[in-house]
């Protein structure tokens, strides 16, 4: 499909992406999506988890057996909103969501606007909340099955196949208050809170799930510390919260009665410790791997000339990569040689980039449903 079929400007798009808040609510956000796809003859719905959706090829109400490629990204950002700057016909565009996640955005919604899908079938899924609590992602899960998926995010034209997964939690330790004058008399939760973080150190070591080849080891990072009421009372209760990364084949759901059984036998008499996640009932992304022999592996490096890497943060990848081969790509970068590049505020993404991923998309889409 030539250019000249589709009214869509790549950069004005991204341009007015940028533009647009998406962190507060993403209402602006998905309307302008939509918007956008219905100027270009495309109708979008929104799921009852606020994703939109839109569908080329094939219709998915009549099976026949025809191969379905899910082009999938989100459009919040963090906060707070950092506007598009610059040159609009300067190469590096900056701005919050810049590259995390507008400019793949812009690519795969290119890539989906253009490409012949043949007889295949081509989906658009652009979730509200990856950068939360991916309720998004999640219901996709449920509600959609492909043959592959490729999800935007930045990491520099590279095709990554594998990310560690991220989950958190706190670890309450339960003790008894008492005068501060003579401790003896009571449980004191902060002073256990030193050999429950030592035992936190050795989790990994002693439970493992060990050194993955292609993701490394996991982590399990102690990141906030509460407790206590009052500078002459000894604490009944302190809470340790935690970042865990994970490699395969952890999951979630195993990773709290494990980690309590655990940090139980560090603690002194009378003590009890609970090990709890945050937010249990929003899904967690799992660490995840895609064969990197997957013919859409193969030809979406072909088509890029980037290289098959992991990914070094955790996304919604993870929610699409049990049903089939699943990639992380897109234009820009996580970090470079100054520090934070996604998130910061010094958010940007070659414009080139830009474009250089949404060709490489429409045609291993191309490649993939056939011409």
């Amino acid at each position: 499909m030539s250019e000249s079929d589709v009214h869509f400007d790549i950069d004005t798009f991204h341009r007015e992406a940028i533009e647009t808040p998406s962190h507060d609510g993403v209402d602006e956000m998905r309307e302008f999506l939509a918007e956008t796809l219905a100027s270009a003859g495309h109708e979008a719905t929104v799921d009852e988890a606020g994703n939109v959706l839109a569908t080329r090829g094939a219709d998915e109400r009549e099976p026949s057996g025809a191969t379905h490629l899910v082009l999938n990204t989100h459009i919040d950002t963090v906060p707070p909103h950092v506007p598009y700057e610059g040159d609009p016909d300067a190469d590096v565009v900056w701005g919050r969501g810049a590259c995390d996640a507008k400019g793949p955005l812009a690519a795969l919604l290119s890539a989906f606007l253009r490409a012949d899908v043949g007889d295949g079938r081509l989906t658009l899924a652009i979730t509200p909340d990856e950068e939360t609590l991916q309720t998004g992602a999640g219901h996709l899960k449920e509600t959609i099955s492909a043959d592959g998926y490729i999800v935007g995010e930045p990491t520099d034209l590279d095709v990554c196949t594998a990310a560690r997964g991220q989950f958190e939690g706190t670890v309450t330790i339960r003790g008894e208050s008492a005068h501060a004058s003579d401790p003896s008399d009571g449980l004191n939760a902060i002073r256990a809170a030193a050999p429950i973080m030592q035992a936190m150190e050795s989790y990994s070591d002693r439970h493992g799930p060990g050194e993955h080849e292609t993701l490394g080891f996991p982590t399990l990072t102690p990141s906030m510390i509460e407790g206590g009421e009052a500078p002459n009372q000894i604490p009944a209760e302190c809470t340790i919260t935690f970042d865990r990364r994970s490699v395969p084949p952890e999951r979630s759901s195993e990773f709290a009665p494990r980690l309590e059984e655990q940090l139980a036998q560090w603690l002194p008499e009378g003590m009890r410790v609970e090990v709890s996640l945050v937010r249990p009932d929003t899904p967690f992304p799992e660490a995840f791997e895609t064969d990197a022999d997957a013919g859409l592996v193969q030809t979406l490096a072909a088509e890029s000339g980037g290289e098959v890497r992991p990914f070094g943060a955790a996304t919604e990848a993870a929610h699409f990569a049990p049903d089939a081969p699943t990639v992380v790509f897109g234009p820009g970068v996580l970090a470079d040689e100054e520090g934070a590049v996604a998130h910061s505020e010094r958010e940007y993404v070659h414009r080139s980039d830009v474009h250089a991923a949404a060709d490489a998309v429409e045609r291993t889409v191309e490649q993939l449903l056939g011409e």
